[in-house]
């Protein structure tokens, strides 16, 4: 039986329009997205396999093309519209948070990193430019890579911090590996970067290190 078939109530889009987006499940959230099933699936149906296959739906939002597009019958479009709706998320996100006069709280910030950093199968260095007033300037992504002295350039992060005249900063990376605990190479950076940020009167507010949990606070840690 197809979704056109079921009661009105029970269709992913009328009960949406209905009863809004946050009565949907996952799955049928993610069938409004796919808009059709495969033969012998509904659209309903296709969405609960790929969200079991991807591990729930931030596995399914981190995939790469190659793994999105084997099997189910998915293809390079569906693909190409998933990561436009996501980058849409985030650009939302972002500007909502830019609206903010202050970085609200250490949570809120850690929150909003999860969201751009967590369950990514690479792990990435990314800083938060603040103003002095500790309003978001910009995020971006810095580096890519293992995250050591090596592959985290600080020249690089100092000529960002000149190019977006900010006056504080939030680092970020996250651990691909869910495990949050700082490794060696993480107080290296952090501490280098601290001294360098220094000599231009430039705040080193946190390091915020994303993966499964809470993630850890550089600076709710007293490490900073």
């Amino acid at each position: 039986m197809g979704i056109k078939d079921w009661p009105a109530d029970e269709r992913p889009r009328e009960k949406l329009l209905d009863r809004g987006a946050g009565a949907l499940s996952d799955a049928e959230l993610l069938a409004i997205f796919l808009r059709t099933g495969i033969p012998g699936k509904s659209a309903v149906d296709l969405a609960r396999e790929l969200l079991l296959e991807f591990n729930g739906i931030v596995g399914l939002l981190a995939a790469d093309q190659r793994r999105f597009c084997e099997g189910k019958g998915l293809g390079t479009a569906k693909f190409a519209q998933l990561q436009a709706t996501v980058e849409l998320s985030q650009r939302y996100l972002l500007t909502r948070i830019k609206d903010l006069d202050v970085m609200s709280t250490p949570t809120a910030t850690r929150d909003y990193l999860k969201m751009r950093l967590y369950g990514l199968p690479h792990e990435v260095f990314a800083c938060l430019f603040l103003d002095n007033h500790h309003r978001v300037i910009c995020y971006e992504e810095l580096f890519r890579g293992t995250i050591d002295a090596t592959s985290v350039h600080p020249r690089e992060v100092l000529r960002r911090v000149l190019e977006t005249n900010a006056a504080a900063v939030i680092f970020a990376h996250n651990h691909p590996s869910g495990i949050t605990e700082p490794s060696q190479a993480d107080f290296d950076i952090t501490e280098e970067l601290c001294k360098l940020l220094k000599y231009i009167d430039v705040r080193v507010l946190d390091h915020v290190i994303i993966g499964d949990g809470d993630g850890v606070s550089f600076a709710q840690r007293g490490f900073l």
